[in-house]
């Protein structure tokens, strides 16, 4: 999964760089345009063109007799039952192609979650920094010294640009430890968490735009790898479970609506694809 995570990152940041200091629709759009198509296309090969077509007719004259016997019950009935086994027809017909569809679009949107998802921080705003350890992590080495509060020696470095301005928190309970930094100066940023001999990094976006960031850094593992691709997961074998950045969720501007990402690609998407169908032949 890392492999595949690696050539998504690298295609998206690729693909999406020319939109970087535009309005986030623009891309947006765009991407929903490519998705639109791609669903079509898959459609076109993967169905039964002819058989949804008869299908869609027949349930359209079951609505029809419904409408044109409204005083017969017994018509209206067995138009309904007509109108659910067609319907069922359908889902069967489209099965085949929506479960070629599926795994594709949920790798695209894992990987708009993290370009539309979260904004970056700013000069002057600040943010939590998480580090939380692994169960059991007292008997880790690298963690085996802690200072007279009984808490690990774990410490957080950042670059000039960013500022630590609170000492590490441990919340026991939790087994985390949390840092409050501060943003100086706009650019891109590493920080560097230090448990003895060991580093461990987060990425840091102060910028505007589309760009990709990580909230957070997991183990690794097929679902969080699944989930969370922005960054390469932590070592599974590390004492260190996650590292979390607190950025704030953004939202998609359309005619001075403000929606989350996922709602305004969804809603294109749908629109391209009916808009679509007709000039690529297709029957949805």
């Amino acid at each position: 999964m890392s492999f595949v995570n690696a050539l998504l990152r690298g295609l998206f940041d690729f693909l999406l760089s020319p939109f970087r200091t535009l309005p986030p629709i623009v891309g947006l759009v765009l991407v929903s345009l490519a998705t639109a198509v791609g669903v079509l296309l898959v459609f076109k090969v993967a169905s039964n063109q002819e058989r949804l077509a008869a299908v869609k007719r027949q349930i359209q004259a079951c609505i029809f007799e419904i409408r044109l016997f409204n005083d017969d019950l017994i018509a209206i009935l067995r138009s309904q039952m007509d109108v659910l086994r067609y319907n069922l027809t359908y889902l069967r017909l489209t099965a085949v192609p929506t479960l070629w569809i599926i795994v594709p679009v949920f790798l695209v949107l894992a990987q708009l979650q993290f370009h539309y998802g979260y904004r970056g921080l700013e000069p002057g705003e600040r943010c939590l920094v998480k580090v939380k350890l692994r169960s059991g992590w007292e008997k880790i080495p690298a963690l085996a010294t802690v200072d007279p509060s009984g808490r690990p020696l774990v410490t957080l470095e950042v670059p000039s640009g960013l500022v630590v301005e609170t000492p590490a928190v441990w919340i026991p309970s939790e087994r985390e430890l949390d840092w409050r930094i501060r943003a100086e100066q706009w650019g891109d940023y590493e920080v560097r968490i230090r448990l003895g001999k060991e580093t461990y990094t987060k990425t840091v976006q102060v910028r505007q735009g589309v760009r990709r960031r990580s909230p957070i850094r997991l183990e690794s593992g097929f679902l969080n790898e699944l989930l969370y691709p922005a960054e390469d997961p932590l070592p599974g074998d590390g004492p260190i479970e996650s590292i979390s950045l607190g950025y704030k969720d953004e939202t998609v501007s359309i005619f001075g609506w403000h929606l989350e990402w996922y709602i305004a690609f969804f809603g294109l998407s749908i629109l391209f694809a009916f808009a679509l169908r007709r000039p690529f032949k297709v029957t949805i």
